[in-house]
Order: C-alpha cells, then structure tokens, then sequence
C-alpha cells in the first residue's frame, strides 16, 4: 500500500521514489522507499538512517547513490520517521531490545529481495550502522557484497560516567519499569551555533525544515530502555567472535568531532572484522553525510573505492546487471507547506553538491583515499590493489613476480629504484646517481611523470616477455625491477597521510 514522501523547496522527492508500507514483526506499520537508478543500472545499496531520522533527511544522499547507477532503499525504524511507535509519546525515542529491528529489517529484505539488483551493498548512519552489522551478524552478510558504516554505534559517549555503571543504570530503570521514561531532560534548544551534529549550517537548516513540514517526523531524547538496547547491542559487536561470520568488506567511516559515539568503539570493531577497514574523517561531527562537501567527500570516496573494488571481483562481474525495477503502486507525496524562511539559504549548495556530478568517478577516489587514517593495515592494501597497471605481465613472469613483491615489501622506495636504474641502463650510471628517483623515469625514454607513462612507454618491459621463453630468465627481473620502481613511489608516499 502506497505511503506518503514529504517534499518540501530545497529537498524535493527524488524523481521516481515511491513510499510504501509494510509488515514488521509483530505486523507493526513500517515505512520504506524505493528509488530507480538514473542510467544503466549497476547494482543496488539498502540506507538505513540513524536514531530520530526519517527517510526524507537523506533525499541528498539518495540523489548521490541513483546518480551512479543504484538502485536504493531506505526506510524509517520502527520508533521513527512515519514508521510504528510503541509509545503514545510520539517524541519519545524509545526501544525495546534489538531483536524486533532485526526482524524488522529481514522482513525489509524479504519485501523487497525481487526489486534490488545484484550486487547490493548495504549503509548505515550511527544507529543504522550498528543495526546494520548486527543483521550481517545474524545472518544477512550474504545478501551482500560489501558494507559502509557512517560513524556507526558501535559503543556510546556517557558523559564522564563509567561505561559499567551507565550500564547497570539503565538496565535497572527497565528493571523498575521505566523503561518508556526520558532517560534525561530536555536540557536548552538546539541551534546550529550549540549542536553536535553538522559544519554546514544550509543542511542543517533543511533538516529543522522538514520537521517543520512534517511535524509527525520529529523524534525527542531517549527513553531507559532506547538506552539499555544501545548498550546490549553495542556489548554484542564488542565481542569479536560474533563478527567472525561477516565476510564481505566492511568499512567503517568515522567523525573525527564526534561527541555521540565511541570512536574507539569503531576501530576495535575494524580490527576484529575479517575485512573490516577503518577510515577517519578529519575535523567531522557526527552525522558525516550532513557534512560540509569537504568532509562528505570523503565518504564518497571511500564509497566509490568499495563500490569499484566490488565490480573488479569474480563474483559480481560474472553477476548481469538486473532490469531497472518494477514500479510500486502509486504513492501520493505530501504537499507541504513551504518553509520558504528557513530554507533560503539552504537551497543552491544542498541540491548541487560537488560529488553528485561524479557519479563513475570510481578509479580516482582509489588515490585520493590516502587522506584515510588507518588504524588495521588492511585500509593500505586496498589503494595498493587498485594501482598495479602492470599485473598482466607479472603474471607471465613468476620469477621477476618474486622480485617485484620484494621491491614493493621495502619502506625506503627511492633506495629500490636506484638500483633498478643501473641494471637498466648502466651507460648512464652517473646521471642515476645525481639524482636517483627522477632520473630513472627520464632514462626509460619517458617524461617526468612516473606513474602515468609506466604502463605507456616501457618498450623494454613488451621486449622482455618473450625472453623468458628462450631460456634468458636474467633479463626478465631486469625489466620487471626496471618498470616497478617508479611504482613504488605513490605506496611511499603515502605513508604520511594515515599517520593523520
């Protein structure tokens, strides 16, 4: 049955959405959103947003993800946004456990599972990251070829209280049955000058505005038991052994700023995923994807990279990409009124940003993603993997592979290539010694950029293959050390970006 989308100026319905009903567990009325691709369709990603947000906050978001090539589905938890609430205070962000949103969130998968083409990735912000990973946790990482995490609950800031005590302090309140009271008072308005949330004042004014469109939207502080479901969810992700079954690449993207979760939390969790990745953005509040464009890139970009990483895979790219889907019933879009006061100066930058007009930009992100901070070493292997132009060739050449690896494995990468340039070329030994590294892209008969004309112009490199089959094995790591070394370079380089 069709559900109403909320349009308001400066964050209009996304073209093609379609809002509908469905049954959660317990049959309680949930809301979801399925967006159309924009182009050929290459695949399909399930947003899920974080405690107080309605599907309506990530219509940017949504633009971003259609506009490369995805299909989209979101959806409002139960306690929120137009979906189910337990309590008779609609303001009342309340839970109770995390059982019922797991269903919820299989019976969200079920609904739709004919209408999400393949592969599909999965994001979640803050409480939507956590109850995202604890469904890949509890079975639905096979529906899935990889996961990104927007500062993620994954452990909570208490204030200076003791983690045990606040704890035992909501535990004890549900205890006592006060499980649907505000775990603390409503304290002074929130403005943009005092909140903890976004930079970028236009987003957070069209955040306030769509409250004010939608009243019913809105959502308050939490009760006792929203808060004993956080601590019980985020106890159970601490604990590594339940992440063993989380296969698929995932990649947590944490606020530098952040005054709500734990960031600890979240490289602990990196680290105890079987290919968890952690990724710092700097200077950034918690809701990263209601950031300035500056900090918003950055999950853009690690987005891309693991987008792209999973169109490279075996798997997916044996996997065609589905038909765009079928079109839902017809849904009627609440006209709102127009906060025409709060959204003027929010309207150009939100619905313009800089990375919706880049949607195939897959391959440079890979570069740009040295400005991640890497707390496990797997992050590093991840840009390594995307810039190997020549591994074709090292293939054919299992000797010189051997070598190759060597060369790579060494910190001191202008040292590698010094060597490398004599056993090329050692007529001109004396011009490599003045000056090691740009001399050996100038004596392969090729300009100054080393990385670029690599793959183009190492003639020798083409001339070495048939060697090896005639029996001359030295001539063959000659060639191979000779087109690495410049290589080496960007890995060497980029050792000072995740110390940031």
């Amino acid at each position: 049955m069709a559900a109403p989308l909320i349009s308001i100026r400066g964050a209009p319905v996304p073209a093609g959405g379609e809002a509908e009903w469905f049954n959660g567990v317990d049959g309680a009325r949930l809301r979801a959103a399925l967006f159309p691709a924009k182009g050929e369709v290459r695949g399909s990603i399930v947003l899920s947003g974080g405690r107080t947000e309605a599907i309506e906050k990530y219509f940017e978001t949504i633009e971003d993800l259609t506009s490369r090539g995805y299909v989209v589905l979101t959806h409002d938890w139960r306690g929120q946004g137009l979906s189910h609430r337990e309590l008779k205070d609609r303001l009342a962000g309340h839970a109770s456990g995390y059982q019922a949103f797991l269903g919820d969130y299989h019976a969200l998968l079920a609904a739709y599972e004919g209408r999400l083409p393949k592969p599909s990735f999965a994001i979640g912000h803050s409480m939507g990251g956590c109850l995202t990973l604890l469904a890949l946790a509890h079975g639905e990482a096979s529906r899935f070829e990889g996961a990104i995490l927007s500062a993620p609950m994954l452990g909570l800031q208490t204030g200076g209280v003791p983690l045990l005590i606040a704890r035992a302090t909501a535990a004890f309140n549900v205890m006592l049955g006060r499980a649907g009271r505000f775990a603390r008072g409503a304290g002074a308005p929130e403005t943009f000058e005092n909140n903890v949330l976004t930079h970028d004042r236009a987003r957070y004014e069209r955040g306030k505005a769509q409250i004010l469109a939608a009243p019913d939207l809105g959502l308050g502080g939490p009760t006792w038991g929203w808060l004993d479901f956080a601590f019980r969810a985020t106890a159970y992700l601490a604990q590594g052994g339940n992440l063993k079954s989380v296969t698929i690449p995932v990649v947590i993207v944490s606020a530098e700023q952040d005054k709500l979760v734990d960031n600890d939390a979240q490289r602990a969790v990196a680290r105890n995923l079987p290919k968890g990745e952690f990724i710092n953005v700097p200077g950034a509040y918690h809701e990263i994807l209601m950031e300035t464009d500056t900090m918003r890139n950055i999950f853009l970009r690690a987005l891309d990279t693991l987008l792209g990483k999973s169109s490279t895979a075996p798997a997916p790219a044996a996997q065609p990409a589905a038909p765009e889907p079928a079109p839902v019933a017809a849904k009627p879009v609440a006209a709102a009124p127009d906060p025409a006061p709060l959204m003027a100066a929010a309207v150009e930058p939100a619905v313009a940003p800089t990375p919706a007009a880049k949607p195939a930009a897959a391959k440079a992100p890979v570069k740009k993603a040295a400005s991640k901070t890497a707390s496990d070493p797997k992050p590093a292997a991840a840009p390594k993997a995307a810039a190997k132009p020549a591994a074709p060739k090292a293939a054919a050449k299992p000797v010189a592979a051997k070598k190759v690896e060597a060369a790579a494995a060494k910190p001191a990468a202008k040292k590698a290539a010094a060597p490398a340039t004599k056993a090329a070329a050692p007529k001109k030994a004396p011009a490599a010694k003045a000056a090691p590294a740009p001399k050996a892209a100038a004596k392969g008969a090729a300009p100054k950029p080393a990385a670029p004309k690599a793959s183009t112009a190492k003639a020798p490199a083409t001339k070495a293959a048939p060697k090896p089959a005639t029996a001359k094995a030295p001539a063959a790591p000659k060639a191979a050390a000779a087109s690495k070394a410049p290589a080496a370079k960007p890995a060497a380089k980029k050792a000072p970006a995740a110390k940031a």
